[in-house]
């Protein structure tokens, strides 16, 4: 099964590690410190655009964002 591949902006920083996410389509969602280490973040900021992978409706990545050429 491929991921579903997802953009928005990060809205919230937790002191955790954790995020909040502003999708394109106006829905705010939860990712955990673990999806957003595997995407490869230190210090995500607020403001900054990502790509989410979903796995079975769960976030399991918070990725760079994906610029189409």
């Amino acid at each position: 099964m491929n991921p579903h591949l997802e953009q928005a902006t990060v809205h919230t920083v937790h002191p955790d590690g954790s995020v909040v996410l502003l999708r394109d389509d106006g829905v705010l969602v939860d990712a955990s410190a673990s999806a957003v280490a595997a995407g490869g973040w230190r210090a995500p900021r607020q403001g900054q655009r990502v790509t989410l992978r979903r796995r079975e409706g769960t976030i399991s990545a918070v990725l760079p964002p994906v610029t189409r050429a």
